[in-house]
């Protein structure tokens, strides 16, 4: 399985950054979480977020954070809708639900049969 984020959304913040205090630089990204198996696709409702300073290059933890920040961050987080989750089927999963379906009419057919 393997799993990877796609960016929903990005934000640039007019906010002071922690580390350098430039207030030009921050980027606040929301991500949603995709997975891919070798039978299916499907994006998630779990949400990532990440804040990074562009100016000084560091990701800025949510430990860092100031109120100022935190209270865009909330503003942001509303404003914010995910994209619908799904689940896509691959062409093996579609192979291998119908190999079952037949076979399970197969079987049925031959009990129906040998019943007689």
């Amino acid at each position: 399985m393997r799993k990877s984020y796609v960016t929903i959304k990005q934000v640039v913040l007019k906010n002071n950054c922690p580390e350098c205090y430039n207030n030009s630089g921050l980027q606040l990204t929301f991500k949603q979480e995709f997975l891919e198996t070798s039978l299916h696709k499907t994006l998630t409702q779990k949400i990532s977020n990440s804040l990074y300073c562009n100016t000084c290059e560091t990701e800025i933890f949510p430990v860092q954070w100031t109120d100022d920040i935190e209270r865009v961050y909330e503003y942001q987080l509303k404003a914010f809708t995910p994209k619908k989750s799904y689940l896509k089927l691959k062409p093996l999963a579609l192979i291998l639900i119908v190999v079952a379906i037949v076979l399970i009419a197969a079987l049925v057919t031959f009990l129906i049969s040998s019943y007689k």
